[in-house]
């Protein structure tokens, strides 16, 4: 009898990307740099290089038989923005290998995002991938209150092949987390960005002289909190009650009579009140108070504010102390 052969398939196969952040982010900075089948981050951009392999099968007498391969990678670069919702990424797929069968298997992409975001994908759907490379690019757009801070999110990107006489085949992944805020809105101005919120950034106490001694002093002794030299980051915190707390809990309610008598009357503590490492969470050895000029804690409040919403710092983001 001979063989009965009209059940073909594709089955798709993606590289595993893994994250990887390009450094410290001190300040918005150039596009992240691709590095294959990994995520490559920076506080405000992505790019993410994935590789994918079709198996193009037919099932004769219901063994699956390769009557063809296909292979090609991707690449994406995701720029956010520091001062709007709206952002935009663009992709490049690369002309794809194939053998015997795997020519004319074409590819259509489809992009969702979350946490108040819409991506619309702009590519020429049904592209054949052996007749040579494509571009395209999705378009996003958030919606976000003042005041507000959207949940984090990811792009889920997916791949459907096809090919006439073949069950088609699908495939997903995504991208790096993300999130958008308008935290410092107002009902008259958005102040609205997005950022990438697993990367670090860095908050400079250079120049404030009584501020950035202490905290010299505390890494000289064992210190690390904070250190981007070696150290673990800190966390930043939104909330008023457990902040009010921490500064309880670390700064007495007078300074000392010499530190009165020069005119250093605010309490400074390290690490900051507002982080999840503040107060007593931390041992004495992690943590200190120093004694300053209250113009100087102001200073260092308006750093901190401004630092914040450049970078988009909002509750558990990771950051450092530059001193």
């Amino acid at each position: 009898m001979a063989d009965q052969s009209d059940a073909g398939q594709l089955r798709v196969t993606v590289g595993s990307a893994r994250s990887q952040v390009n450094g410290l982010a001190a300040g918005p900075a150039s596009n992240a740099t691709c590095t294959i089948n990994k995520i490559s981050v920076n506080r405000f951009s992505e790019c993410e290089w994935v590789t994918i392999h079709v198996d193009v099968i037919k099932v004769i007498d219901g063994k699956p038989e390769i009557e063809g391969t296909v292979d090609f990678d991707v690449k994406h670069q995701m720029t956010l923005k520091a001062n709007s919702a709206n952002w935009s990424e663009n992709f490049h797929i690369s002309k794809a290998k194939t053998t015997r069968a795997g020519a004319g298997v074409a590819a259509s992409i489809a992009a969702v995002s979350g946490g108040g975001t819409r991506a619309t994908v702009r590519f020429p759907q049904g592209h054949i991938l052996s007749s040579g490379p494509a571009d395209g690019s999705v378009g996003y757009t958030t919606s976000i209150a003042p005041k507000k801070i959207n949940p984090k999110a990811v792009t889920k990107y997916t791949y459907t092949f096809t090919k006439p006489g073949y069950t088609p085949g699908t495939v997903s992944y995504d991208s790096a987390v993300y999130r958008c805020d308008n935290y410092y809105g107002s009902s008259r101005a958005s102040r609205a960005g997005c950022a990438i919120p697993e990367v670090p950034t860095g908050v400079s106490m250079v120049g404030l002289a009584r501020i950035d001694e202490g905290i010299r002093k505390l890494r000289a002794s064992g210190g690390h909190y904070g250190d981007p030299y070696g150290g673990k980051p800190l966390e930043w915190m939104i909330n008023k009650a457990q902040e009010d707390a921490n500064r309880k809990a670390v700064c007495p309610s007078k300074a000392p009579p010499d530190m009165q008598r020069a005119g250093r009357t605010s309490c400074d503590e390290y690490p900051f009140a507002s982080t999840y490492e503040g107060g007593t969470h931390l041992p004495a050895s992690q943590r200190e108070i120093t004694w300053v000029k209250v113009n100087e804690n102001k200073s260092q409040g308006g750093r901190i504010t401004a630092w914040r919403g450049q970078m988009h710092v909002m509750d558990h983001d990771p950051f450092y102390v530059i001193v």
